[in-house]
Protein backbone atom coordinates (compact mmCIF):
# COMPACT_ATOMS: atom_id res chain seq x y z
CA UNK A 1 0.00 0.00 0.00
CA UNK A 2 1.83 3.10 -1.29
CA UNK A 3 -0.34 6.00 -0.13
CA UNK A 4 0.92 9.52 -0.91
CA UNK A 5 1.92 11.56 2.13
CA UNK A 6 -0.40 14.37 1.04
CA UNK A 7 -3.59 13.92 -0.98
CA UNK A 8 -3.68 15.99 -4.18
CA UNK A 9 -6.53 18.33 -4.95
CA UNK A 10 -9.44 16.43 -6.46
CA UNK A 11 -10.15 19.18 -8.99
CA UNK A 12 -6.69 18.72 -10.53
CA UNK A 13 -6.91 14.92 -10.81
CA UNK A 14 -7.88 13.02 -13.94
CA UNK A 15 -10.54 10.26 -13.86
CA UNK A 16 -7.82 7.56 -13.98
CA UNK A 17 -5.95 9.16 -11.07
CA UNK A 18 -9.19 9.31 -9.06
CA UNK A 19 -9.86 5.63 -9.80
CA UNK A 20 -6.34 4.76 -8.63
CA UNK A 21 -6.82 6.83 -5.47
CA UNK A 22 -10.14 5.12 -4.68
CA UNK A 23 -8.49 1.72 -5.11
CA UNK A 24 -5.62 2.68 -2.78
CA UNK A 25 -8.02 4.02 -0.16
CA UNK A 26 -10.11 0.85 -0.36
CA UNK A 27 -7.00 -1.31 0.10
CA UNK A 28 -5.95 0.84 3.06
CA UNK A 29 -9.35 0.37 4.74
CA UNK A 30 -9.22 -3.42 4.28
CA UNK A 31 -5.68 -3.60 5.66
CA UNK A 32 -6.45 -1.45 8.70
CA UNK A 33 -9.64 -3.37 9.42
CA UNK A 34 -7.69 -6.60 9.15
CA UNK A 35 -5.02 -5.43 11.61
CA UNK A 36 -7.64 -4.35 14.14
CA UNK A 37 -9.45 -7.70 14.01
CA UNK A 38 -6.41 -9.97 14.24
CA UNK A 39 -5.82 -12.00 17.38
CA UNK A 40 -4.07 -15.20 18.41
CA UNK A 41 -6.72 -17.51 16.93
CA UNK A 42 -6.85 -16.04 13.40
CA UNK A 43 -3.24 -14.95 12.92
CA UNK A 44 0.27 -15.60 14.19
CA UNK A 45 -0.06 -12.93 16.89
CA UNK A 46 0.81 -14.24 20.37
CA UNK A 47 -2.02 -14.61 22.94
CA UNK A 48 -0.41 -11.87 25.04
CA UNK A 49 -1.29 -9.36 22.32
CA UNK A 50 -5.03 -10.09 22.51
CA UNK A 51 -5.61 -7.81 25.48
CA UNK A 52 -8.42 -8.06 28.00
CA UNK A 53 -11.08 -6.84 25.61
CA UNK A 54 -10.71 -9.57 22.99
CA UNK A 55 -12.45 -12.89 23.57
CA UNK A 56 -10.47 -15.73 22.06
CA UNK A 57 -11.54 -19.26 21.32
CA UNK A 58 -9.32 -22.26 20.70
CA UNK A 59 -9.27 -23.86 17.26
CA UNK A 60 -9.51 -27.26 18.93
CA UNK A 61 -12.82 -29.04 18.73
CA UNK A 62 -14.64 -29.84 21.99
CA UNK A 63 -14.30 -33.44 23.14
CA UNK A 64 -16.96 -35.56 24.82
CA UNK A 65 -14.67 -36.30 27.77
CA UNK A 66 -15.74 -35.27 31.24
CA UNK A 67 -13.66 -32.66 33.11
CA UNK A 68 -10.78 -33.84 35.29
CA UNK A 69 -8.48 -36.85 35.09
CA UNK A 70 -9.38 -39.50 32.54
CA UNK A 71 -9.58 -43.27 33.00
CA UNK A 72 -6.12 -44.77 33.42
CA UNK A 73 -4.59 -41.60 34.85
CA UNK A 74 -2.15 -42.55 37.63
CA UNK A 75 -3.07 -39.61 39.82
CA UNK A 76 -0.96 -37.75 42.37
CA UNK A 77 -2.72 -38.50 45.66
CA UNK A 78 -0.49 -39.05 48.68
CA UNK A 79 -0.10 -42.73 49.47
CA UNK A 80 0.77 -44.14 52.89
CA UNK A 81 4.27 -45.46 53.31
CA UNK A 82 5.16 -48.72 55.05
CA UNK A 83 8.32 -47.17 56.51
CA UNK A 84 7.48 -43.85 58.20
CA UNK A 85 10.40 -41.86 59.60
CA UNK A 86 8.67 -41.27 62.93
CA UNK A 87 5.80 -43.05 64.71
CA UNK A 88 3.76 -41.31 67.41
CA UNK A 89 1.22 -43.46 69.28
CA UNK A 90 -1.74 -41.70 70.84
CA UNK A 91 -2.66 -43.99 73.74
CA UNK A 92 -5.94 -44.37 75.58
CA UNK A 93 -5.57 -43.54 79.30
CA UNK A 94 -8.82 -43.32 81.22
CA UNK A 95 -12.25 -44.60 80.20
CA UNK A 96 -14.50 -41.73 79.14
CA UNK A 97 -17.48 -43.57 80.63
CA UNK A 98 -16.50 -44.75 84.13
CA UNK A 99 -12.97 -43.37 84.52
CA UNK A 100 -11.29 -46.80 84.75
CA UNK A 101 -7.52 -46.87 84.09
CA UNK A 102 -7.01 -48.55 80.67
CA UNK A 103 -3.21 -48.21 80.32
CA UNK A 104 -2.58 -51.95 80.79
CA UNK A 105 -5.43 -53.10 78.59
CA UNK A 106 -4.46 -54.38 75.09
CA UNK A 107 -5.41 -52.28 72.09
CA UNK A 108 -8.33 -53.64 70.08
CA UNK A 109 -7.85 -51.50 66.96
CA UNK A 110 -5.21 -49.04 65.79
CA UNK A 111 -5.99 -46.60 62.97
CA UNK A 112 -3.31 -44.63 61.16
CA UNK A 113 -2.89 -41.10 59.89
CA UNK A 114 0.31 -40.01 58.12
CA UNK A 115 1.46 -36.41 57.78
CA UNK A 116 4.00 -35.61 55.06
CA UNK A 117 6.08 -32.60 56.06
CA UNK A 118 9.20 -30.86 54.80
CA UNK A 119 12.06 -30.81 57.33
CA UNK A 120 13.14 -27.41 58.54
CA UNK A 121 15.46 -26.11 55.79
CA UNK A 122 19.00 -25.43 56.94
CA UNK A 123 22.52 -25.56 55.56
CA UNK A 124 24.67 -28.48 56.67
CA UNK A 125 28.23 -27.23 56.95
CA UNK A 126 31.00 -29.77 56.39
CA UNK A 127 34.49 -28.66 57.35
CA UNK A 128 37.34 -30.31 55.46
CA UNK A 129 40.60 -30.36 57.42
CA UNK A 130 43.83 -31.12 55.61
CA UNK A 131 46.49 -32.79 57.71
CA UNK A 132 50.19 -32.20 57.32
CA UNK A 133 52.77 -34.72 58.56
CA UNK A 134 56.53 -34.88 58.36
CA UNK A 135 58.07 -38.30 57.76
CA UNK A 136 60.48 -39.09 60.66
CA UNK A 137 62.60 -41.18 58.34
CA UNK A 138 63.21 -38.95 55.29
CA UNK A 139 61.86 -35.67 56.70
CA UNK A 140 59.51 -35.21 53.68
CA UNK A 141 56.41 -33.07 54.42
CA UNK A 142 53.16 -34.80 53.42
CA UNK A 143 49.74 -33.13 53.05
CA UNK A 144 46.26 -34.56 52.65
CA UNK A 145 44.25 -33.65 49.57
CA UNK A 146 40.84 -32.01 49.36
CA UNK A 147 38.07 -33.82 47.47
CA UNK A 148 37.48 -32.77 43.86
CA UNK A 149 35.47 -29.56 43.69
CA UNK A 150 36.39 -28.45 47.22
CA UNK A 151 38.70 -25.47 47.62
CA UNK A 152 40.18 -23.66 50.61
CA UNK A 153 37.88 -21.06 52.09
CA UNK A 154 34.08 -21.21 51.92
CA UNK A 155 31.86 -22.35 49.08
CA UNK A 156 28.42 -23.71 48.32
CA UNK A 157 28.03 -27.44 47.68
CA UNK A 158 26.73 -29.22 44.59
CA UNK A 159 23.11 -29.43 45.80
CA UNK A 160 23.06 -25.76 46.80
CA UNK A 161 24.36 -24.71 43.39
CA UNK A 162 21.94 -27.10 41.68
CA UNK A 163 19.04 -25.43 43.49
CA UNK A 164 20.29 -22.00 42.41
CA UNK A 165 20.41 -23.06 38.75
CA UNK A 166 17.06 -24.86 39.04
CA UNK A 167 15.35 -21.73 40.37
CA UNK A 168 16.97 -19.40 37.84
CA UNK A 169 16.97 -21.46 34.64
CA UNK A 170 13.97 -23.77 35.12
CA UNK A 171 11.61 -21.84 37.41
CA UNK A 172 12.84 -18.60 35.80
CA UNK A 173 13.27 -16.64 39.04
CA UNK A 174 15.38 -13.47 38.65
CA UNK A 175 18.68 -13.17 40.54
CA UNK A 176 17.25 -10.91 43.25
CA UNK A 177 14.31 -13.18 44.03
CA UNK A 178 16.68 -16.14 44.37
CA UNK A 179 18.68 -14.11 46.88
CA UNK A 180 15.47 -13.40 48.79
CA UNK A 181 14.45 -17.07 48.64
CA UNK A 182 17.69 -18.25 50.21
CA UNK A 183 17.45 -15.52 52.84
CA UNK A 184 13.83 -16.35 53.75
CA UNK A 185 14.15 -20.15 53.65
CA UNK A 186 17.73 -20.84 54.73
CA UNK A 187 18.65 -17.62 56.50
CA UNK A 188 21.59 -17.20 54.12
CA UNK A 189 21.46 -14.34 51.59
CA UNK A 190 23.37 -14.98 48.37
CA UNK A 191 25.23 -12.49 46.24
CA UNK A 192 24.41 -12.12 42.54
CA UNK A 193 27.95 -13.31 41.84
CA UNK A 194 27.16 -16.69 43.43
CA UNK A 195 24.13 -17.11 41.15
CA UNK A 196 26.19 -16.22 38.09
CA UNK A 197 29.03 -18.60 39.05
CA UNK A 198 26.58 -21.46 39.59
CA UNK A 199 25.09 -20.87 36.12
CA UNK A 200 28.56 -20.63 34.60
CA UNK A 201 29.62 -23.93 36.18
CA UNK A 202 26.48 -25.65 34.93
CA UNK A 203 27.00 -24.13 31.47
CA UNK A 204 30.55 -25.54 31.30
CA UNK A 205 29.48 -28.99 32.50
CA UNK A 206 26.63 -29.17 29.95
CA UNK A 207 28.85 -28.66 26.88
CA UNK A 208 29.34 -32.38 26.24
CA UNK A 209 25.61 -32.99 26.70
CA UNK A 210 24.78 -30.25 24.19
CA UNK A 211 27.03 -31.97 21.64
CA UNK A 212 25.20 -35.23 22.37
CA UNK A 213 21.83 -33.49 21.85
CA UNK A 214 23.04 -32.01 18.55
CA UNK A 215 24.05 -35.45 17.25
CA UNK A 216 20.71 -36.94 18.22
CA UNK A 217 18.77 -34.16 16.49
CA UNK A 218 20.81 -34.55 13.29
CA UNK A 219 20.01 -38.28 13.28
CA UNK A 220 16.26 -37.76 13.90
CA UNK A 221 13.69 -38.53 11.23
CA UNK A 222 11.61 -35.42 12.05
CA UNK A 223 12.66 -32.19 13.76
CA UNK A 224 10.72 -29.04 14.68
CA UNK A 225 12.40 -25.67 14.13
CA UNK A 226 11.23 -22.22 15.16
CA UNK A 227 12.60 -18.84 16.22
CA UNK A 228 11.52 -15.90 18.35
CA UNK A 229 12.85 -12.45 19.16
CA UNK A 230 14.63 -11.72 22.46
CA UNK A 231 16.29 -8.57 23.77
CA UNK A 232 19.98 -8.92 24.58
CA UNK A 233 21.70 -5.89 26.07
CA UNK A 234 18.89 -3.73 24.71
CA UNK A 235 19.16 -5.04 21.13
CA UNK A 236 16.97 -7.47 19.20
CA UNK A 237 18.41 -10.98 18.94
CA UNK A 238 16.82 -14.25 17.84
CA UNK A 239 16.48 -17.44 19.84
CA UNK A 240 16.57 -20.41 17.45
CA UNK A 241 15.08 -23.69 18.66
CA UNK A 242 15.30 -27.21 17.28
CA UNK A 243 13.53 -30.10 18.96
CA UNK A 244 11.93 -33.53 18.86
CA UNK A 245 9.72 -35.36 21.34
CA UNK A 246 12.87 -36.25 23.29
CA UNK A 247 15.54 -33.58 22.65
CA UNK A 248 15.81 -29.78 22.54
CA UNK A 249 18.56 -27.37 21.53
CA UNK A 250 18.63 -23.56 21.60
CA UNK A 251 21.01 -20.94 20.27
CA UNK A 252 20.96 -17.13 20.31
CA UNK A 253 22.10 -14.94 17.42
CA UNK A 254 21.68 -11.33 16.22
CA UNK A 255 20.29 -12.60 12.89
CA UNK A 256 17.00 -14.38 12.28
CA UNK A 257 17.93 -15.80 8.88
CA UNK A 258 20.41 -18.34 7.55
CA UNK A 259 23.39 -16.97 9.47
CA UNK A 260 21.57 -17.43 12.77
CA UNK A 261 20.20 -20.86 11.80
CA UNK A 262 23.68 -22.04 10.76
CA UNK A 263 24.96 -21.23 14.26
CA UNK A 264 22.90 -24.12 15.62
CA UNK A 265 24.84 -26.48 13.32
CA UNK A 266 21.92 -28.83 12.66
CA UNK A 267 20.06 -27.88 9.46
CA UNK A 268 23.27 -27.50 7.35
CA UNK A 269 23.85 -31.27 7.76
CA UNK A 270 20.30 -32.51 8.38
CA UNK A 271 18.72 -34.95 5.90
CA UNK A 272 15.38 -35.76 7.52
CA UNK A 273 12.14 -33.78 7.62
CA UNK A 274 12.09 -30.28 9.11
CA UNK A 275 8.73 -28.92 10.34
CA UNK A 276 8.43 -25.12 10.34
CA UNK A 277 6.16 -22.16 9.67
CA UNK A 278 7.34 -21.34 6.11
CA UNK A 279 10.04 -18.86 7.21
CA UNK A 280 11.85 -18.46 3.88
CA UNK A 281 15.37 -18.95 5.30
CA UNK A 282 14.57 -22.60 6.13
CA UNK A 283 14.10 -23.36 2.43
CA UNK A 284 17.76 -22.56 1.75
CA UNK A 285 18.57 -25.99 3.21
CA UNK A 286 17.96 -28.40 0.35
CA UNK A 287 19.35 -31.64 1.81
CA UNK A 288 16.27 -32.07 4.02
CA UNK A 289 12.55 -32.28 3.26
CA UNK A 290 10.29 -29.49 4.44
CA UNK A 291 6.95 -29.82 6.24
CA UNK A 292 4.67 -26.82 6.82
CA UNK A 293 2.74 -26.13 10.03
CA UNK A 294 -1.00 -26.45 9.48
CA UNK A 295 -1.83 -24.72 12.75
CA UNK A 296 -0.50 -21.55 11.07
CA UNK A 297 -2.61 -22.28 7.99
CA UNK A 298 -5.77 -22.76 10.07
CA UNK A 299 -5.28 -19.46 11.87
CA UNK A 300 -4.75 -17.56 8.62
CA UNK A 301 -7.72 -19.29 6.97
CA UNK A 302 -9.92 -18.45 9.95
CA UNK A 303 -9.10 -14.76 9.48
CA UNK A 304 -9.95 -14.89 5.76
CA UNK A 305 -13.25 -16.65 6.51
CA UNK A 306 -14.37 -14.52 9.46
CA UNK A 307 -13.08 -11.08 8.56
CA UNK A 308 -13.16 -11.13 4.76
CA UNK A 309 -16.16 -13.43 4.33
CA UNK A 310 -14.54 -15.75 1.77
CA UNK A 311 -16.13 -19.19 2.03
CA UNK A 312 -13.30 -21.05 0.28
CA UNK A 313 -11.27 -20.54 3.47
CA UNK A 314 -13.94 -22.40 5.49
CA UNK A 315 -13.85 -25.20 2.94
CA UNK A 316 -10.06 -25.44 3.16
CA UNK A 317 -10.17 -25.53 6.96
CA UNK A 318 -12.66 -28.39 6.81
CA UNK A 319 -10.48 -30.18 4.26
CA UNK A 320 -7.36 -29.96 6.44
CA UNK A 321 -9.21 -30.98 9.61
CA UNK A 322 -10.79 -33.94 7.78
CA UNK A 323 -7.33 -35.02 6.60
CA UNK A 324 -6.06 -34.78 10.19
CA UNK A 325 -9.00 -36.86 11.47
CA UNK A 326 -8.30 -39.51 8.83
CA UNK A 327 -4.71 -39.92 10.04
CA UNK A 328 -6.09 -40.68 13.53
CA UNK A 329 -8.68 -43.08 12.13
CA UNK A 330 -6.16 -45.08 10.11
CA UNK A 331 -3.28 -44.74 12.61
CA UNK A 332 -3.33 -48.41 13.63
CA UNK A 333 -3.48 -49.58 10.01
CA UNK A 334 -0.36 -47.56 9.16
CA UNK A 335 -1.67 -45.81 6.06
CA UNK A 336 -4.70 -44.09 4.55
CA UNK A 337 -6.15 -45.87 1.49
CA UNK A 338 -4.86 -44.26 -1.74
CA UNK A 339 -8.41 -43.59 -3.00
CA UNK A 340 -9.19 -41.49 0.08
CA UNK A 341 -5.92 -39.55 -0.26
CA UNK A 342 -6.78 -38.89 -3.90
CA UNK A 343 -10.20 -37.52 -2.90
CA UNK A 344 -8.63 -35.20 -0.34
CA UNK A 345 -6.09 -33.91 -2.89
CA UNK A 346 -8.79 -33.30 -5.50
CA UNK A 347 -10.88 -31.38 -2.97
CA UNK A 348 -7.78 -29.44 -1.92
CA UNK A 349 -6.99 -28.45 -5.54
CA UNK A 350 -10.61 -27.48 -6.25
CA UNK A 351 -10.76 -25.18 -3.22
CA UNK A 352 -7.48 -23.51 -4.24
CA UNK A 353 -8.89 -22.77 -7.70
CA UNK A 354 -12.03 -21.23 -6.16
CA UNK A 355 -9.87 -19.04 -3.93
CA UNK A 356 -7.60 -17.93 -6.78
CA UNK A 357 -10.63 -16.98 -8.87
CA UNK A 358 -11.93 -14.81 -6.01
CA UNK A 359 -8.51 -13.19 -5.50
CA UNK A 360 -7.02 -12.48 -8.95
CA UNK A 361 -3.66 -10.82 -9.35
CA UNK A 362 -3.98 -7.02 -9.22
CA UNK A 363 -3.42 -5.20 -12.48
CA UNK A 364 -0.13 -3.47 -13.12
CA UNK A 365 -0.46 0.28 -12.60
CA UNK A 366 1.04 2.19 -15.55
CA UNK A 367 4.34 3.93 -14.78
CA UNK A 368 4.40 2.45 -11.28
CA UNK A 369 7.74 0.82 -10.49
CA UNK A 370 8.38 -2.31 -8.48
CA UNK A 371 6.55 -5.59 -8.04
CA UNK A 372 2.78 -5.82 -7.90
CA UNK A 373 1.55 -6.24 -4.33
CA UNK A 374 -0.46 -9.47 -4.28
CA UNK A 375 -2.04 -9.13 -0.84
CA UNK A 376 -1.97 -11.58 2.05
CA UNK A 377 -4.90 -13.70 0.84
CA UNK A 378 -3.37 -14.25 -2.59
CA UNK A 379 0.01 -15.08 -0.99
CA UNK A 380 -1.66 -17.64 1.29
CA UNK A 381 -3.39 -19.25 -1.69
CA UNK A 382 -0.18 -19.45 -3.70
CA UNK A 383 1.66 -20.93 -0.72
CA UNK A 384 -1.00 -23.64 -0.32
CA UNK A 385 -0.89 -24.29 -4.07
CA UNK A 386 2.89 -24.33 -4.51
CA UNK A 387 3.62 -26.24 -1.28
CA UNK A 388 0.84 -28.79 -1.47
CA UNK A 389 3.07 -31.80 -0.71
CA UNK A 390 4.70 -29.99 2.23
CA UNK A 391 1.22 -29.16 3.58
CA UNK A 392 -0.35 -32.63 3.20
CA UNK A 393 2.74 -34.76 3.92
CA UNK A 394 1.31 -35.76 7.33
CA UNK A 395 -1.21 -37.94 5.43
CA UNK A 396 1.51 -39.89 3.62
CA UNK A 397 3.71 -40.61 6.64
CA UNK A 398 2.20 -40.84 10.12
CA UNK A 399 5.55 -39.94 11.72
CA UNK A 400 5.08 -36.43 10.29
CA UNK A 401 3.00 -34.15 12.56
CA UNK A 402 0.06 -32.04 11.46
CA UNK A 403 1.55 -28.86 12.96
CA UNK A 404 4.65 -27.32 14.52
CA UNK A 405 3.14 -27.00 18.00
CA UNK A 406 6.09 -28.83 19.53
CA UNK A 407 8.44 -26.17 18.16
CA UNK A 408 6.20 -23.40 19.50
CA UNK A 409 6.07 -25.06 22.93
CA UNK A 410 9.87 -25.26 22.96
CA UNK A 411 10.26 -21.49 22.60
CA UNK A 412 7.37 -20.54 24.90
CA UNK A 413 9.43 -20.51 28.11
CA UNK A 414 11.94 -18.08 26.62
CA UNK A 415 9.11 -15.56 26.27
CA UNK A 416 8.08 -16.19 29.88
CA UNK A 417 11.70 -15.64 30.93
CA UNK A 418 11.74 -12.29 29.16
CA UNK A 419 8.42 -11.20 30.68
CA UNK A 420 9.65 -12.02 34.19
CA UNK A 421 13.23 -10.75 34.01
CA UNK A 422 13.27 -8.43 31.01
CA UNK A 423 16.13 -8.60 28.52
CA UNK A 424 19.40 -10.46 28.95
CA UNK A 425 22.14 -8.10 30.10
CA UNK A 426 24.87 -9.80 28.08
CA UNK A 427 25.26 -12.14 25.15
CA UNK A 428 27.01 -14.66 27.39
CA UNK A 429 24.05 -14.68 29.79
CA UNK A 430 21.77 -15.50 26.84
CA UNK A 431 24.14 -18.29 25.74
CA UNK A 432 24.10 -19.77 29.24
CA UNK A 433 20.30 -19.73 29.22
CA UNK A 434 20.18 -21.50 25.83
CA UNK A 435 22.53 -24.36 26.74
CA UNK A 436 21.18 -24.96 30.26
CA UNK A 437 17.56 -24.66 29.15
CA UNK A 438 18.18 -27.14 26.31
CA UNK A 439 19.73 -29.55 28.83
CA UNK A 440 16.76 -29.20 31.20
CA UNK A 441 14.14 -29.37 28.42
CA UNK A 442 15.68 -32.60 27.13
CA UNK A 443 15.71 -34.08 30.65
CA UNK A 444 12.03 -33.24 31.16
CA UNK A 445 11.07 -34.67 27.76
CA UNK A 446 12.67 -37.94 28.88
CA UNK A 447 10.74 -37.89 32.18
CA UNK A 448 13.82 -37.11 34.26
CA UNK A 449 13.89 -34.77 37.25
CA UNK A 450 15.11 -31.31 36.27
CA UNK A 451 16.80 -30.79 39.64
CA UNK A 452 18.53 -34.19 39.71
CA UNK A 453 19.70 -33.71 36.12
CA UNK A 454 21.33 -30.40 37.06
CA UNK A 455 22.86 -32.03 40.15
CA UNK A 456 24.38 -34.76 37.99
CA UNK A 457 26.26 -32.07 36.10
CA UNK A 458 27.65 -30.54 39.31
CA UNK A 459 28.94 -33.96 40.40
CA UNK A 460 30.96 -34.15 37.19
CA UNK A 461 28.59 -36.61 35.49
CA UNK A 462 26.35 -34.61 33.15
CA UNK A 463 23.68 -36.75 31.51
CA UNK A 464 24.06 -38.33 28.09
CA UNK A 465 20.55 -38.69 26.76
CA UNK A 466 19.12 -41.64 24.89
CA UNK A 467 18.58 -41.70 21.15
CA UNK A 468 16.04 -39.25 19.71
CA UNK A 469 12.55 -40.61 19.09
Amino acid sequence: MNMPKKLPELSKMTHEEKDDMIRLLFEAIIELRGKASKNSRNSNNPPSSDGLGKQTKSLREKSNKSPGAQKGHKGTTLKMTETPDHVVTHKVGMCNGCGLDLHKNPSELCTKAQVFEIPEPEFIVTEHRVEQKTCPSCRVTNKGTLPEGVFFGTQYGARSKSLIVYLNQYQLLPYNRIREFFGDVFGQTLSEGVVFKANKACFDQAESTENNITSNLIDSKVIHVDETGLRVNGELHWLHACGTESHTKYTIHPKRGKEGIDKMDILPQYKGMAVHDHWKSYFSYTACQHVLCNAHHLRELKFVAEQLGQDWANQMMNCLILAKDLTQKYLKKGEIPPAIISDIEMSYDRIIQIGLAQNPLPKKIPKKRGRIKKGKVRCLLERLRDFKSETLSFMMDFDIPFDNNLGERDIRMSKVKQKISGSFRSNFGAQMFCRIRGYISTARKQNLSAFESIYQGFTGNPLTFSTSQ
